[in-house]
C-alpha cells in the first residue's frame, strides 16, 4: 500500500507532463500569428503550460525514484496553485455576478448596458490599449457582417448574441427622426452606417463583449470547482507519497535492500548470555 500513492502520483505526472508540450507548442505558435485575437492569448498558455511542465516533472521523478525533494518542490508549487485557482475562483464568481442584459419589448434579444456591470471589468473595458485589442478581434471576425442581409422582419424575430446586439446595430430606443427633438441614449449619436465603424466604439458594445466575458468567465469558474476538488484529492496522496520517499531515505540512507538489511536483536543476545551464565552457576 505504501508504493500505491507513489505510483498513482507517477502516473498521473507522466500523463500531465505530455499535455503541456502541446499547450506550450499551442503558444509558441500564436506568437507567429499576426491576428491580435490570437496573440491575445499567448502569454496565458505559455505560463500555463509551463508551470505543468515543472509541475509533472518534480512530481514524476519524486514518486518514481522516492527523492523526497524533488515531491517537496511538488506539494510547495501544489499548494500555491490550489491557493491561487482557489481565489480566482472566488473573484470570478464575485465579478460575473452582475450583467445579464434587458429584455427589449416586442424583440428576442437583449440589449445590454456597461453600468450594469462589476466596476473591475468596466475599467478593464474601458482601457483604450484593451479595448483597440478587442475592436480589432470584432471586426476581424466578421460578425456583423452577418446580420447584413436581414430584413426588418428579421430584427424582430430573430435572436442576436451579446456582441451582435451591441456592436452591429444602434439601440433599439434611438430615433433618428429629425423632426422629433428627444434626449437619447449618447450610442445613438455614435452609430454610424460604414460597415468599420457601426457601433464599434458605443458602449453598448462594450457591454456587449463584457456579456461575452461574464458568461464565459461563469462557465470556468464552475469548472474550477470540479478542478479544485480533482486536485486536492492529488495533493493528499502526494503527500502520502512525500512520507514514503522520507520514510525510505530514513530507513535505507545507502539504498541498502530492505531483506538484506536485518536490525540486530540485542535484547534476544543479552537474555541468551544471561541464561547461560545462571546454568553454569547452578
Amino acid at each position: 500500500m505504501q508504493r500505491f500513492s507513489n505510483t498513482v502520483i507517477g502516473l498521473l505526472n507522466f500523463f500531465t507532463l505530455l499535455a503541456s508540450i502541446p499547450i506550450i507548442g499551442a503558444g509558441l505558435w500564436m506568437a507567429r500569428s499576426t491576428t491580435t485575437c490570437e496573440i491575445f492569448f499567448q502569454t496565458p498558455l505559455l505560463v500555463i503550460g509551463f508551470v505543468v511542465l515543472v509541475i509533472s516533472l518534480a512530481g514524476f521523478i519524486g514518486a518514481c525514484f522516492q527523492v523526497a525533494w524533488a515531491l517537496w518542490v511538488y506539494l510547495v508549487v501544489m499548494f500555491f496553485l490550489i491557493a491561487t485557482l482557489f481565489g480566482f475562483t472566488v473573484f470570478g464568481f464575485v465579478v460575473t455576478g452582475q450583467g445579464g442584459g434587458v429584455e427589449v419589448p416586442g424583440r428576442v434579444y437583449k440589449e445590454y448596458r456597461l453600468e450594469d456591470y462589476s466596476p473591475w471589468l468596466r475599467n478593464r473595458i474601458n482601457d483604450p490599449h484593451y479595448w483597440r485589442s478587442i475592436r480589432s478581434c470584432i471586426l476581424g471576425s466578421n460578425t456583423c457582417s452577418k446580420l447584413a442581409f436581414w430584413t426588418p422582419l428579421d430584427y424582430v424575430r430573430r435572436d442576436m448574441s451579446p456582441i451582435q446586439s451591441g456592436c452591429c446595430k444602434p439601440p433599439t430606443g434611438c430615433s433618428y427622426n429629425m423632426e422629433t427633438i428627444v434626449t437619447q441614449d449618447q450610442d445613438c449619436y455614435r452609430w454610424n452606417n460604414a460597415p468599420t465603424l457601426l457601433c464599434y466604439d458605443c458602449d453598448s458594445c462594450k457591454a456587449g463583449v463584457l456579456e461575452n466575458i461574464r458568461r464565459d468567465w461563469h462557465k470556468i469558474s464552475v469548472l474550477n470547482i470540479v478542478v479544485l476538488v480533482f486536485l486536492i484529492g492529488i495533493y493528499s496522496i502526494g503527500c502520502c507519497a512525500f512520507r514514503n520517499a522520507r520514510r525510505a531515505q530514513t530507513d535505507y540512507p545507502h539504498g541498502e535492500n530492505r531483506m538484506t538489511k536485518v536490525k540486530p536483536r540485542w535484547d534476544y543476545y543479552c537474555w541468551r548470555w544471561w541464561y547461560h551464565k545462571k546454568e553454569q552457576l547452578c
